[in-house]
């Protein structure tokens, strides 16, 4: 799978402020970009108003209320699925068009539309045909930049990770897709129910050049943590409780057994894992009044001293250390390795894998600590990290038909509307069990995949109850770390990084990798950061110190 995309990914010229937006912050958008765009476009424009004026306003619109309230912005939970799943809208929202949609996808794709019934339903809900151009994730930012080269082929349906937006990609905002502002924007919104009741702040990741264009796709505010095999903690007799690196250590080469096939960990760079245990910052960082990029903070220094202390000690699976990733959460399931890195999704995605043939299969996240000692701290991630833009059109009745169709896909849980996006019709692609669990069936695993919910979906909540365990593990652990969250700079706000500076980390990743397996030593890191400010290191700090310094201006 590609890179996750972070809160802070940025692409402006230095003096284009191609600006974003605080969905809680009065703020003066500047946008100096050299497009000549015309007044209210989405590049090369001057927005002088409120942020405020550009988001939807918040119109809560519950359909069923959860068992497990969140707590600071922590994921809510279901442990009892509703009896009845009811509307969400009032009407069909399509009006008999047809539309094409680009969506990545990282599965197997499923079976086309004419011998796809899941598609064929939903295509007849909505009143609305749809032509799904389904892309592998691994290479979608590339075939996104062959689409948007050719401006007639565009899709009516754009999606777009923040981290793969093509550089340039203002100027095909513009000339390609639609300023959503006139239509969602304050009480304008109050006609889409479900797009209404999506929070603010995903809305404001959705602002370019001082416009509001995509449609927010939901993300996890906690991206990334450390798993581990709880059953087979609990069969050792081990705890996983630590206060610090140097006694985790310790665990992990007391479970480490090569003779029962059985080793700590996976490479620790995997998922992030080293730097969630350090708290690395994603991007940059105010110290003492100055900017600090993550390559120069200590977090990062003692990440990668402790993978060194990790490799060392032969605790890492030897295909890891061979490099070999893409087998990791399989070595884990299977029980070769104890502790494991991945996305906070990879818990469900795993027990999805693991639950079929090992029905005693536990995990669950490494209870919070600090490498360091001290305080742990988790960094947020973009309330939104995808968004999907909608083709311009000369016709207000086709945009109005398309908001309504995204309105549908973001039915939230206990809704008609998503039971059907998410588990098809009942008796083919799904059955549900006595407790109203959903359970796809064989023809529903092949044909009901994420297609029309890349468009917009719902927040996200912990519904999958079928996991025994999982709802309340999953709503428990986030609650207990947001008193250690983290808002990093620009959280909020989608920035794009220039070109020039898209190359500057590609020695880290070596360096990273050479300084674990004991290749080179951490004091290689010195003239690595030398290099790196030389290059143009302090030139992008130049870069996005003005662009945060305005950010805090404006609030």
């Amino acid at each position: 799978m590609t890179k996750a995309p972070n809160a802070t990914e940025l692409t402006l010229g230095r003096r284009n402020f191609f600006v974003l937006a605080s969905g809680l912050a009065a703020t003066s958008v500047l946008a100096g970009c050299g497009g000549g765009a015309s007044s209210g476009s989405a590049a090369g424009t001057e927005f002088t108003g409120s942020i405020q004026e550009l988001l939807p306003n918040l119109i809560p619109h519950d359909v069923a209320m959860p068992d497990i309230e969140g707590v600071d912005g922590s994921v809510p939970g279901f442990t009892s699925i509703p009896e009845e799943f009811v509307p969400s809208v009032a009407e069909t929202p399509g009006r008999g068009s047809s539309f094409t949609a680009m969506t990545p996808l990282w599965s197997n794709v499923p079976p086309g539309k004419d011998s796809n019934e899941y598609m064929q339903e939903v295509d007849a809900a909505i009143g609305a045909d749809f032509q799904f151009n389904i892309t592998d994730g691994n290479t979608y930012n590339e075939k996104l930049q062959a689409v948007l080269a050719s401006p007639q082929n565009i899709p009516d349906f754009v999606t777009v990770q923040s981290g793969g937006m093509p550089n340039r990609f203002e100027e095909a905002l513009e000339a390609n897709f639609e300023d959503l502002t006139p239509h969602l924007a304050g009480d304008a919104v109050a006609k889409y129910p479900n797009l209404a009741a999506l929070p603010t702040e995903m809305w404001s990741c959705c602002v370019f050049g001082g416009r509001l264009y995509g449609l927010p796709y939901a993300s996890d505010i906690i991206g990334n943590t450390v798993y581990y095999r709880s059953d087979i903690a609990d069969e050792l007799g081990v705890s996983m409780e630590f206060s610090d690196a140097a006694e985790f250590l310790e665990v992990l080469k007391e479970v480490t057994d090569p003779g029962a096939n059985r080793w700590a960990v996976n490479d620790l760079a995997n998922g992030a894992a080293v730097h969630t245990i350090f708290g690395t910052p994603p991007d940059w960082v105010k110290r003492d009044g100055a900017l600090v990029h993550r390559y120069e903070t200590e977090e990062y220094r003692a990440a990668l001293d402790f993978q060194s202390q990790v490799f060392a000690a032969g605790v890492v699976h030897p295909d890891s250390v061979a490099g070999n990733s893409q087998q990791g959460r399989q070595r884990f399931i299977s029980g070769q390795v104890l502790i494991t890195g991945d996305g906070v999704g990879g818990w469900l995605s795993t027990l999805r894998q693991a639950r079929p043939e090992n029905p005693e299969f536990e995990m669950a996240p490494i209870p919070a600590f600090n490498g360091a000692g001290g305080d742990p701290v988790y960094w947020k991630s973009a309330p939104s990290n995808l968004f999907t833009f909608v083709k311009k059109s000369d016709d207000p009745s086709r945009i109005e038909e398309q908001l309504a169709l995204a309105d549908y896909f973001a039915a939230p849980f206990g809704s008609s509307e998503f039971a059907l996006l998410e588990y098809g019709v009942e008796g083919v692609h799904h059955t549900r069990d006595e407790d109203g669990v959903f359970h796809l069936t064989e023809q529903g695993q092949r044909e009901v995949v994420r297609t029309y919910t890349w468009i917009s979906r719902s927040i996200r909540v912990a519904t999958e109850a079928q996991f025994d365990g999982y709802v309340d593990g999953m709503t428990s652990w986030m609650a207990s770390i947001m008193p250690f969250a983290e808002e990093p700079l620009g959280f909020g706000r989608t920035i794009m990084e220039p070109s020039e500076f898209a190359s500057l980390s590609t020695p880290f990743d070596d360096l990273e990798s050479d300084i674990a397996r004991g290749r080179r030593p951490l004091s290689d890191l010195d003239a690595a950061l030398e290099n790196w400010r030389t290059s143009g290191g302090d030139r992008m700090r130049d870069h996005y110190a003005e662009i945060f310094d305005s950010l805090e201006d404006a609030e």
